[in-house]
């Protein structure tokens, strides 16, 4: 088995394109590639320009539709990117509400993008799945990086046959496209966006705004996690981990912590004991419960030297001192 070297891979000097950059995620990795890169060489591109234009003022800013293939296709050749992080999709609560217009963003979006990466030589394409892709069937402690994988949601769904495309265009194409299973991301930049595990983003803001807490999930149900950090650092390793280590073409299984609805409650009211939680479980009830309840990365750990830095009690002390700050100013 080969391992990465220690210490990071020097990033191959030229321009990155971020499709989806005022996304959740989106917004953090931009800047993490910023650090990494010269920011002037880090394209960030969206439907929509972001909400706060400074958050995406440290380098050039593209108005894009991911479906729109000539405007896409118009950036790659205007930029050459050697990477593509493609992260505009639509998550799996507003997807159920939309599932026509869900599976061709999701798909049809992803197409464009390979087929373009292979058309002018794209170096390495990133492209994130998630826990959706397991379903009712899937052992859902210690999920396996391969085991049953029946998804009951449309993102899920999309987002299944998007590991296989994957793997069939580095297959058929020799295209250096990666991925990673996202469990639930937790961060404190940016507000939810539609995710079955957004509650566990929305429960620090009211914490801090002292407002009590409606929670649309069951206090018991266990979920998979991760901090943003962890999930920057993550996307970041992996896209500079050796190719020859990279063993896993559809998408590796990543993992931090799992905690439920009342244990992260638990967590905040260490620091904020007024704060109070109540629950009314509604239709995302149903996804949650058919997504795994923890995750087994060692194949990630294995392959690319994988490690979280984050569990629920450093988190939620981070969190909750991040999001005090504007307060306090």
């Amino acid at each position: 088995m080969t391992t990465p070297p220690s210490g990071p891979t020097p990033p191959t000097p030229g321009n990155v394109l971020v499709i989806g950059a005022c996304g959740q995620l989106g917004l953090e990795l931009t800047a993490a590639l910023r650090q990494r890169y010269a920011p002037e060489s880090v394209v960030a591109a969206d439907v929509r320009p972001p909400q706060n234009p400074a958050a995406l003022a440290g380098g050039p800013f593209e108005l894009l539709d991911v479906l729109d293939q000539p405007r896409l296709e118009a950036l790659v050749r205007q930029y050459r990117p050697v990477q593509i992080y493609h992260l505009a999709a639509l998550l799996s609560a507003t997807a159920e509400k939309d599932p026509g217009f869900a599976w061709k963003l999701n798909m049809d979006g992803l197409l464009n993008v390979l087929n373009l990466a292979v058309q002018y030589q794209v170096p390495q394409v990133y492209w994130p799945s998630s826990i959706a892709v397991f379903g009712p069937d899937t052992p859902r402690e210690h999920t396996p990086q391969t085991t049953i994988m029946n998804p009951n949601t449309v993102y899920g769904i999309s987002k299944l046959a998007g590991e296989q495309w994957c793997e069939w265009y580095h297959r058929h194409y020799g295209l250096d496209v990666r991925s990673l299973r996202y469990p639930g991301l937790i961060g404190y930049k940016s507000l939810p966006g539609g995710g079955t595990t957004d509650y566990a983003v929305d429960i620090y803001h009211q914490a801090v705004a002292a407002v009590d807490f409606e929670c649309f999930l069951r206090p018991d149900t266990r979920l998979p996690m991760m901090y943003m950090p962890d999930a920057l650092k993550a996307t970041l390793d992996l896209m500079h981990a050796p190719a020859e280590c990279i063993r896993v073409r559809t998408s590796y299984n990543l993992a931090a912590m799992s905690f439920s609805p009342e244990e992260i409650a638990a967590s905040i009211q260490q620091e904020m004991p007024d704060f109070h939680v109540t629950y009314k479980p509604d239709g995302r009830q149903a996804i949650a419960d058919s997504w795994p309840a923890s995750i087994d990365d060692a194949a990630a750990r294995q392959d690319w030297s994988w490690q979280p830095e984050y569990d629920l009690a450093r988190m939620t002390h981070d969190m909750l001192a991040h999001l005090r700050e504007p307060v306090a100013a």
